[in-house]
C-alpha cells in the first residue's frame, strides 16, 4: 500500500516525506492520493477490521484516525505515531427538532469532543507524527512546526507537538480569539506571537517563515492535515450502520474541512462500502463569507473579502487557502453554500443547547443554515441531515454567558435563559418554582 502527494492539477508528485506544500511547477495546493487498487488487491474486509480494532483497545487503533492507518498513511511506523486518543467522536440525534422541520434523522457529529476540543485533533495527529517520523527515524532537519492559527489550530498543534517533544511556534491574531483559545498555547509551552492583524494577515506571515524548511507548515494548505480530518464522514457513515445520510452541513472557513469530508466518502465509493453519495452544504458566517459569495456566481470568479468580526471567530476568514479544494469538492457532491448572519448563528446555537447540546458558535451557523435550507425547500422533507460540530462550546464560554446576559452587540437574544436572583426563603422559592414548571 502506497500514499503520495499530487498536486491538484496534475503536474507532479511528490513523498509524503518531503517538505513540500505547494506544486514546485504551478503553485497550487496538493493532495494525497492512496494506491486504491492495492488496497483493494488486499482483500481485507474493512467493516469487519474496523470494528475489531475499535472494540481491541490496542495501540494505536485507540484512536479513531488510526484505527484506519491504511486509509490515512500507511507508510506510518506505529512507534513514530503521536495519538491523543482522537476521534471515535459522538453522533447525536436530534429528534425534537427533525420531528420539528420534518426529517427522517437530524444528528450532530460532535468532533469538538476530543483532546483540545475541536476537530484540528484529526488533522494535527497525522502531521504531527509524520514529522516525529521525518525527525526520529529519517533525521531530517525540521526543528519545529508553525500555524497561523483563529485558535483551535494553534491548540492542537501545541498540544501534539509538545507531547511529542517538537517545539511549535503559533501566529494569532491580537485580540481576536477566545481566552479558552489562547491560553491553550501558552500552557503548552509553544511560542506563541500574537500579531496585530487578522487571520489572514497572520497566514501571510506563516508561509513566509515556513519557506525556511527547518520551520515545518501545519496549517491546512499541508494536504497531510487533510487527511486526518477526512474521517469524519467516514466514521459517520459507520455510526449510521454504513447509511449515507442525504446530507452533511458543516462550517467552512479556510474550507479545507469541506474537502476532507468529500475525499473520506469518495474513499469508501471506492472501496465498495456504500453505493450512494450525499449532498454536502457549506455553512459560511455572513460576515466571513467569500466562498459563499462565489457560489453566488456559480463559482465563475472568486474574490478575497476582508473578513468582519463575528461570534464564529474560528471561521472569520476572508481569503481561505483551499478554495479550490473546496470548490471541486462541492461540483463533486453537487454542493451548496449558504450564509448565517451573527442574529441567525447566535440564536440557533442557543435553540439548541435547549435540547441538550453546548454548541460553538461555527456549529450555530451550520445549525441556522440547515434550518434556512429546509425551510425554502433546498434540503426536502423526510431527508437525513448531519450537521458538523467543529469545536467545543466550552471553547466560546465568554460569548455563550454574554448571550444569555443579553450583553452582545447587535444581538437580540431570543432563548436568553437569565438565572433568577432570589432571598433564601424556601417559600418565596416554591412560588417562583412554580411559576416557572407549571
Amino acid at each position: 500500500m502506497n500514499a503520495y502527494f499530487r498536486c491538484i492539477n496534475g503536474c507532479e508528485t511528490y513523498e509524503l516525506n518531503e517538505v513540500v506544500y505547494q506544486c514546485k511547477k504551478c503553485g497550487d495546493l496538493l493532495e494525497v492520493v492512496h494506491d486504491i487498487e492495492s488496497l483493494k488487491r488486499s482483500k481485507i474486509d474493512w467493516k469487519k477490521t474496523f470494528a475489531e480494532r475499535r472494540a481491541s483497545y490496542t495501540y494505536p487503533y485507540t484512536s479513531g484516525v488510526w484505527n484506519k492507518k491504511e486509509w490515512v498513511n500507511p507508510l506510518m511506523d506505529d512507534k513514530y505515531i503521536v495519538s491523543l486518543g482522537e476521534g471515535y467522536n459522538p453522533l447525536t440525534p436530534i429528534p425534537v427538532a427533525a420531528k420539528e422541520f420534518g426529517l427522517s434523522g437530524l444528528y450532530i457529529k460532535h468532533c469538538g469532543n476530543t483532546h483540545t476540543g475541536s476537530f484540528k485533533d484529526l488533522g494535527m495527529t497525522v502531521l504531527v507524527s509524520m514529522v516525529n517520523q521525518m525527525i526520529r527515524k529519517e533525521k531530517k532537519n525540521i526543528k519545529a512546526v508553525a500555524c497561523a492559527s483563529t485558535g483551535d489550530t494553534s491548540a492542537a498543534l501545541s498540544s501534539y507537538g509538545s507531547y511529542a517533544g517538537i517545539p511549535t511556534i503559533v501566529f494569532l491574531p491580537h485580540n481576536k480569539i477566545s481566552i479558552a483559545q489562547l491560553v491553550q498555547p501558552i500552557a503548552n509551552g509553544a511560542i506563541v506571537l500574537a500579531l496585530e492583524t487578522d487571520f489572514d494577515g497572520c497566514m501571510k506571515v506563516v508561509k513566509e517563515v515556513s519557506k525556511d524548511n527547518t520551520i515545518y507548515l501545519a496549517n491546512s494548505m499541508n494536504s497531510l492535515r487533510i487527511e486526518g480530518q477526512k474521517i469524519v464522514g467516514i466514521e459517520t457513515v459507520e455510526q449510521l450502520g454504513y447509511n449515507v445520510p442525504d446530507y452533511f452541513v458543516i462550517p467552512g472557513g479556510n474550507l479545507g474541512n469541506v474537502s476532507a469530508l468529500g475525499n473520506g466518502l469518495i474513499m469508501m465509493k471506492e472501496l465498495g462500502l456504500i453505493n450512494k453519495m450525499p449532498r454536502i452544504v457549506l455553512a459560511q458566517a455572513e460576515n466571513a463569507n467569500p466562498l459563499y459569495l462565489s457560489y453566488k456566481t456559480g463559482f465563475e470568479k472568486f474574490e478575497p473579502v476582508k473578513a468582519k468580526k463575528t461570534l464564529a471567530s474560528a471561521i472569520q476568514i476572508g481569503d481561505p487557502v483551499s478554495r479550490e479544494k473546496a470548490i471541486r469538492a462541492l461540483k463533486t457532491f453537487n454542493g451548496i453554500v449558504e450564509q448565517a448572519s451573527e442574529q441567525e448563528l447566535a440564536d440557533t446555537s442557543a435553540k439548541y443547547d435547549r435540547y441538550g447540546m453546548f454548541t460553538c458558535p461555527h456549529t450555530g451557523v451550520a445549525l441556522a443554515v440547515m434550518e434556512k435550507l429546509v425551510k425554502d425547500g433546498r434540503i426536502e422533507k423526510g431527508s437525513s441531515v448531519v450537521v458538523i460540530s467543529t469545536a467545543h462550546g466550552l471553547k466560546f464560554a465568554n460569548s455563550k454567558a454574554a448571550y444569555h446576559e443579553k450583553a452582545l452587540e447587535g444581538i437580540v437574544s431570543n432563548y436568553a435563559n437569565i438565572p433568577i436572583v432570589l432571598e433564601p426563603d424556601p417559600e418565596k422559592v416554591k412560588k417562583v418554582l412554580y411559576e416557572k414548571i407549571k
